[in-house]
C-alpha cells in the first residue's frame, strides 16, 4: 500500500510540473499572428499562426486547444524552421461548433486551416489529433508528410478497443451538466489516470482543471474518431504519405502497441519509441526527431513561451 501511495503522489506530481510547464507564462495566442478562416459549414475555427519556413500544422488531441496542451512549447520551437499553425478544433477556445457533430466536419475545419496554410503542409497528429490526421488525408487533403504521436488505437482481450458504452456514458454526464463528473470520467475510465490523482487535482491544479471542463463536451468527438479503423483497414491505401508514428518508451503497453500496430498498418510509414518519454510528450525530445523526419536542421533553444 506505501508503494502505490507513492507512486500516486509521484504520479501528480509529475503531472503537476507537466501542467505549470504548459500553462505558465505566455501562451501561443499571446505570441503569435491569431486569425480565424470558415469551415465549409460555416463554423469559424480560430488558428495561430507563427515562424517562417514550410507550413506545418499541429492537430491536437482530447481537452487540448491553443490555450490548454503542448501547443505552446511545440509552436515555439517548430517555428524556428516552418511556419508553425496551431488551431482550436471546433467547440475548443475560440473556434465555434456546429451541430450535429460529425466526423467530416472535422475534417474540413482541417482543411479550411490547410488552405490558409498554402502549399502543401506537414501536419503533427498527437493522440486522438493523430486519428483526426489519418482520416484527413485519407478525405483527400493534401500533405507532404505526417507525423503521429501515440494514435490510442488500443487493443483489448478481444480486439480493437471499442469507445461507444464510454461516449454515450460522457454525453449523458455532459447533458446533466455535470462537466466534473464527464472529466473525472473520462480521465479515470477512458485514459486511465489513478483515481486519487483526478480526485485531487481541481485542488492542486485549478486552472487546468477549469479548461478541462470548458471543453469537456467535445471529448465524445475524439472518441467518435477513434472508433472508426477503416484508415487501418479498407481505406489504408488512401495514406501513401511517409509517415512517422512515435510514441515514448515509458506509455503503457496498450499505447506502444498501438503506435506498432499503427505503423504496421500505414502503407508508407515506421515507428519509433522516445526513451524517457509518456503520453505527455516533452517538447525538447519530440521536436528534434519532427526535425530530422520533416527534413530541418536541430533544434535551438527556445524560451519565448516562457
Amino acid at each position: 500500500m506505501k508503494r502505490i501511495a507513492l507512486l500516486v503522489i509521484l504520479a501528480i506530481v509529475a503531472f503537476g510540473v507537466l501542467v505549470i510547464r504548459y500553462s505558465g507564462g505566455r501562451t501561443v495566442t499571446s505570441t503569435g499572428e491569431n486569425r480565424s478562416t470558415t469551415s465549409r459549414d460555416g463554423t469559424t475555427i480560430a488558428y495561430t499562426k507563427r515562424g517562417s519556413g514550410p507550413p506545418l500544422i499541429i492537430v491536437d488531441g482530447a481537452f487540448c486547444y491553443r490555450e490548454n496542451g503542448p501547443a505552446t512549447e511545440l509552436a515555439c520551437l517548430l517555428a524556428q524552421h516552418f511556419t508553425a499553425f496551431t488551431y482550436d478544433r471546433r467547440g475548443r477556445g475560440g473556434s465555434g461548433d456546429t451541430a450535429p457533430y460529425t466526423v467530416e466536419r472535422e475534417i474540413d475545419d482541417l482543411r479550411a486551416v490547410a488552405t490558409e496554410a498554402g502549399g502543401t503542409p506537414f501536419v503533427l497528429g498527437i493522440s486522438s489529433g493523430g486519428a483526426l490526421t489519418l482520416q484527413a488525408v485519407a478525405s483527400g487533403i493534401d500533405v507532404k508528410k505526417i507525423a503521429l504521436y501515440e494514435p490510442p488505437y488500443m487493443a483489448d482481450g478481444n480486439g480493437p478497443r471499442s469507445f461507444e458504452d464510454a461516449k454515450n456514458r460522457l454525453q449523458s454526464l455532459v447533458t446533466a451538466g455535470d462537466r466534473a463528473g464527464a472529466v473525472r470520467f473520462f480521465m479515470t475510465d477512458v485514459y486511465g489516470a489513478p483515481r486519487a490523482f483526478v480526485l485531487a487535482m481541481p485542488f492542486l491544479m485549478p486552472n487546468a482543471w477549469r479548461r478541462n471542463k470548458l471543453v469537456v463536451h467535445t471529448t465524445p468527438y475524439d472518441l467518435t474518431i477513434l472508433g472508426d479503423r477503416s484508415v487501418l483497414n479498407e481505406r489504408r491505401a488512401s495514406i501513401p504519405v511517409p509517415a512517422l508514428v512515435i510514441g515514448g518508451e515509458k506509455s503503457p503497453k496498450e499505447l506502444r502497441d498501438a503506435v506498432a500496430a499503427v505503423a504496421s498498418a500505414l502503407p508508407n510509414a515506421h515507428s519509433r519509441f522516445l526513451p524517457g518519454q509518456d503520453h505527455n510528450i516533452s517538447g525538447p525530445a519530440l521536436v528534434p526527431v519532427l526535425f530530422e523526419f520533416f527534413g530541418a536542421s536541430q533544434v535551438q533553444s527556445c524560451v519565448a513561451s516562457r
